[in-house]
């Protein structure tokens, strides 16, 4: 099984940013998620004309994952901005992905950031500390 540092898996949330579909909105987001089997699932995000269709590139990597059997998840690496430019803030996920991200993984679950010159690395549970959960069902 490959090994991943925190800065490669932002490279290839890097990589996967620059096939990003933004023509809305201008900004392209990549992200890359960590399987506990070694794979990794890229993700770029594609909006919609109508919106309500456009999907996250977080969400997109977690359906990735899935169509292809993988429910444990270590870690995902996010990174955003305008498309052309370098990242040059920490992009977190949207509150849609939090909760996707906590239907499937635990309070403990990183996720890393970048600006294309720091990492930040946050758990779940700080970015998403009152999450509904099947609990509440």
């Amino acid at each position: 099984m490959k090994e991943y540092t925190s800065e490669a898996l932002i490279a290839l949330a890097l990589e996967a940013r620059e096939n990003a579909h933004c023509p809305y909105s201008g900004v392209a987001v990549g992200a890359a998620l960590l399987c506990e089997s070694g794979e990794v699932f890229l993700g770029a995000n594609m909006e919609s004309a109508s919106f309500s269709p456009t999907l996250c590139a977080e969400r997109v990597a977690f359906g990735a994952a899935l169509a292809k059997g993988h429910r444990d998840f270590l870690c995902i690496a996010v990174v955003g901005g305008k498309r052309g430019a370098a990242p040059d803030t920490c992009f977190p996920p949207c509150g849609v992905c939090r909760q996707v991200m906590a239907e499937f993984c635990e309070g403990d679950f990183e996720i890393l950031l970048s600006d294309g010159r720091t990492v930040s690395v946050l758990t779940l549970d700080e970015l998403l500390p009152h999450r509904f959960g099947k609990e509440f069902l």
